[in-house]
């Protein structure tokens, strides 16, 4: 393949349609686009105009127009467009007009007529064709080992050498390109033959084996072999090799078939990489459940925090795998709860049992299961009612202050605002938190807001459940029925807005660093949380985590058709976004923040972030119609 179609096929793979397609598709299309080329402020596409072509924006923009003349979509790197003219009669309905110099690839109508075959290009071109729901649905995907392609673990290309390379200077490449094995290859004539593969600069290869690390180490240094010889000397010429568009199910059966633990991955003849078992073994475990369960095996505080950094790593290991954010979430909240609830086992053995029934419950992301790897602590008590405080405040004073005391020993800090069972104000009976409650929805003010969108996130983590199932109870009769707590709790959460400016623009904030980021949790994680939690509280919804309430929400059918499943993709995507800053940072030793630099992200997560954040903000101008204050 010439570097330019390569290029071409690279660009067209990142992005949906078209990442999913397999590699006979993908090549057909490639070979048949015709690069097109429009000034800003040229029309591409006009009214009524007959269509032959799928466009593919590679570079620019463009604006989509109604037939009044109305704007109706700005589209831009990755984006398609003339689908449903192609799908209407061959007639364009929508104007179409470039607002930058645009670079357009364009696909002919009978290969769109063949891509249509296939389910999941119909899906997105027929439906909403929106570029945030493709990325979230193949995330989504990408988790069933049967139906993701290999490729998609490919994290680089190959290193490879010809076989008359020394073995001295193939280690020397292998230690400076940081790999554990090497594809041999020699000249070839025949380009006919089933192993021979096009080189970047056009000449013809033959693949004739691998070396790995341990090939050097029991061939060479053991064998006291001398590292002038040919690399070729290593290799017996076999090779198990496996297509790109396989599935990663079938890349684990082919190294087991064959006792082998890499497996160079081709794109028909040309090597594309080398996957290593523990990439499969990366990809599949969750190793938080056993993180999880190994925490009830440590006796101290100090064993507890020694876990820490195998906790940020199995964080990494999740995201890395392309977990989901719902997947990462429940993952951390399991091990959050079991350590708040080994802490509390600890701290009970220390000052002997409870002098009556308590249960310590958990709000904001730990009681919602939404937990990343960084958080600080929200917690509380709540006592029985035969609660004395003179007979009783002084042990759960000294449980909750042990309690928090190990909790930020193990990473969680201390709550700036003082939402810990160390407070006096929560640490409470029953009875008392039924009070507070019930004022909170009565008469709402700022601060009983503010204790509502924190406090009305809550769950048992340890103790009693009762006694908090007692309280979501509460919440979930008395709110819905309060049009002016749900109006309050509303415009409370409209103070919040995604950053989001004219066309193509972040409304970003400064840094300590002067860097312009956005706070991907304060103005996107945060404000949708709120959007969803609302709507759950007027349903009369008792679920905590925030799909789930969005599915009390679908079912109550409050919201017009497609919000909720809007609402979900930009969960997950602005979530997902959050991990991944935060993973890096932990990879870079860097301080943990939510400080997103828009200009560090690529084009892709740009256009779908501010997707999200569209979602967001619509969904916020509802909540005014919704509940009127």
């Amino acid at each position: 393949m010439e570097a330019e179609l390569r290029e071409i096929r690279d660009h067209l793979s990142q992005h949906p349609p078209f990442d999913t397609l397999l590699d006979e598709l993908l090549d057909d299309v490639v070979g048949n686009v015709e690069i097109t080329y429009f000034k800003a402020d040229s029309m591409i596409l006009e009214q009524g105009q007959t269509i032959h072509a799928l466009s593919y924006i590679r570079s620019g923009a463009v604006e989509i127009y109604h037939y009044n003349g109305e704007l109706y979509n700005r589209l831009e790197e990755g984006d398609i467009f003339g689908q449903f003219g192609l799908l209407r009669q061959r007639k364009i309905r929508f104007p179409v007009k470039a607002i930058e110099d645009t670079l357009l690839y364009q696909i002919p109508d009978t290969i769109f007529d063949r891509l249509c075959d296939d389910d999941s290009f119909a899906d997105f071109v027929e439906l909403s064709g929106s570029r945030l729901k493709s990325t979230v649905d193949g995330s989504l995907r990408e988790n069933d080992l049967m139906t993701t392609r290999v490729r998609k673990l490919i994290s680089r290309l190959p290193l490879m050498v010809e076989t008359t390379v020394s073995i001295q200077e193939t280690a020397r490449l292998m230690t400076e390109n940081a790999v554990s094995s090497v594809l041999l290859i020699e000249p070839a004539d025949d380009q006919d033959s089933d192993e021979v593969f096009s080189g970047d600069e056009g000449g013809l290869w033959r693949l004739k084996g691998m070396v790995t690390d341990e090939d050097l180490r029991s061939q060479v240094i053991a064998a006291g072999v001398t590292t002038d010889r040919p690399i070729g000397q290593l290799s017996d010429g076999r090779l198990i090799t496996l297509q790109s568009d396989e599935s990663v199910n079938e890349a684990m059966l082919t190294m087991l078939r064959n006792h082998i633990q890499r497996l160079p991955v081709l794109h028909r003849r040309r090597p594309v990489g080398v996957i290593h078992l523990s990439d499969i073994v990366r990809y599949e475990t969750n190793s938080s459940l056993y993180l999880a369960s190994n925490i009830f095996s440590r006796s101290t505080v100090r064993d507890l925090s020694r876990l820490v950094p195998e906790i940020r790593a199995a964080f990494i290991r999740l995201v890395e795998a392309g977990s989901t954010a719902k997947m990462v979430g429940d993952a951390m909240s399991s091990i959050g709860r079991s350590l708040m609830r080994r802490l509390i086992e600890l701290a009970e053995d220390e000052l002997g049992p409870a002098p009556i029934p308590y249960c310590f419950m958990v709000h904001g992301s730990l009681a919602r299961h939404e937990q990343s790897v960084i958080t600080d602590q929200d917690n509380a008590l709540v006592l029985h009612d035969s609660f004395d405080p003179q007979q009783h405040d002084e042990y759960f004073k000294m449980l909750a202050q042990k309690v928090s005391d190990g909790l930020d020993a193990c990473g969680y800090e201390y709550c700036k605002g003082g939402i810990m069972a160390t407070n006096d104000d929560w640490r409470q009976p029953l009875s008392q938190w039924r009070r507070y409650f019930d004022e909170w929805i009565a008469d709402p003010d700022p601060q009983r807001l503010l204790h509502s969108c924190i406090f009305f996130d809550l769950d048992a983590v340890y103790g009693e459940e009762y006694l908090v199932e007692n309280l979501q109870d509460m919440i979930a009769s008395k709110a819905r029925h309060n049009p002016r707590f749900l109006g309050a709790m509303a415009r409370n959460t409209l103070n919040r807005r995604p950053p989001l400016g004219f066309f193509r623009t972040f409304v970003m904030e400064t840094d300590g660093r002067q860097h312009k980021v956005i706070n991907i949790k304060g103005r996107g994680l945060a404000p949708i949380t709120d959007v969803i939690r609302v709507h759950a509280l007027a349903v009369g919804s008792q679920a905590q985590n925030s799909l789930d309430r969005l599915r009390d929400i679908e079912k109550a059918n409050i919201l017009p058709a497609g919000q909720v499943d809007k609402l979900q993709y930009a969960l997950e995507f602005i979530a997902l976004v959050r991990m991944r800053h935060q993973a890096l940072e932990l990879q870079n030793d860097q301080a943990i923040d939510n400080a997103i630099e828009p200009e560090n992200i690529d084009a892709t997560e740009r256009h779908n972030l501010k997707e999200a954040f569209q979602v967001v903000n619509n969904a916020q101008n509802f909540l005014r119609y919704r509940y009127p204050y």
